[in-house]
C-alpha cells in the first residue's frame, strides 16, 4: 500500500521515487503530451527533473507531486506546485501545474488534482498566493485554471520561450487564499440547488 501526503476522491499525491523515472520519461517523450512545450524531454532531463522535485519537497514541503490513481495505484503524471524564478513581473512565485499521460486525459483528473493541491497549499502550507502560466495556444490548461477559480491577470512574453513564436506569448493566472476559501461552490456541489 502506497502512502500519500494527501488524496482527492480518486488521486493520491506523493513525493517522487526512483521507480517513477521510466513511466515519467515515457510521458515526457510523448509528442502529444508535450505539445505545448518546445519539445519532448529525454530520460536524463526527466531524471534531473525528479531530483529537482525531490530537493524542492525536502526544502519547501511541496513540489510537482507524483500522482497515482487510488483505485489501482497507477502512476499518471504530476500535479502540484513549484517555485518559479525566471524574469517576469510576478516572479519569484509559486505556481501550480500538471502533466498527465494521455490515458488519463478527459476524465477530470487535472481539475480534481489541482483543487486538492490548492486545498493543501492554503490549509497546510500557509502560502498566500498561487500562480499558473500557460502559452495562449494551450487552451486545455487555461480551462483547468478557470475551473479551479483562478483569475487571468495579463499576457506576457515568457523569457524562457522567446525563441518559440508559437509558445512565447503566455497568460498568467492567480488565486489567493482569501478568494479560494470564499469562492462559491460549483452548482453541482451546492446543497441549496436541486
Amino acid at each position: 500500500m502506497k502512502s500519500y501526503l494527501f488524496t482527492s476522491q480518486r488521486l493520491g499525491f506523493r513525493n517522487w521515487r526512483q521507480a517513477d523515472l521510466q513511466p515519467m520519461a515515457a510521458l515526457n517523450a510523448d509528442p502529444e503530451v508535450m505539445a505545448y512545450f518546445p519539445g519532448t524531454a529525454s530520460e536524463e532531463e526527466t531524471y534531473r527533473f525528479i531530483e529537482r522535485m525531490q530537493q524542492q519537497y525536502a526544502e519547501r514541503g511541496f513540489c510537482y507531486f507524483a500522482v497515482d490513481k487510488l483505485e489501482d495505484g497507477e502512476f499518471i503524471g504530476f500535479i502540484g506546485l513549484s517555485e518559479q524564478n525566471y524574469q517576469a513581473y510576478f516572479t519569484p512565485c509559486t505556481d501550480i501545474g500538471w502533466r498527465l499521460k494521455k490515458s488519463a486525459w478527459g476524465q477530470g483528473f487535472a481539475t480534481e488534482g489541482a483543487k486538492a493541491c490548492l486545498d493543501y497549499t492554503f490549509s497546510r502550507l500557509g502560502l498566500e498566493k498561487v500562480y499558473a502560466v500557460a502559452p495562449l495556444v494551450n487552451t486545455p490548461s487555461e480551462n483547468v485554471m478557470k475551473k479551479i477559480g483562478m483569475q487571468p491577470l495579463k499576457t506576457f512574453m515568457h523569457p524562457l520561450l522567446l525563441q518559440d513564436e508559437r509558445l512565447r506569448e503566455c497568460m498568467v493566472y492567480m488565486i489567493d487564499k482569501h478568494r479560494y476559501h470564499n469562492a462559491p461552490a460549483p452548482l453541482a456541489e451546492r446543497p441549496d440547488v436541486e
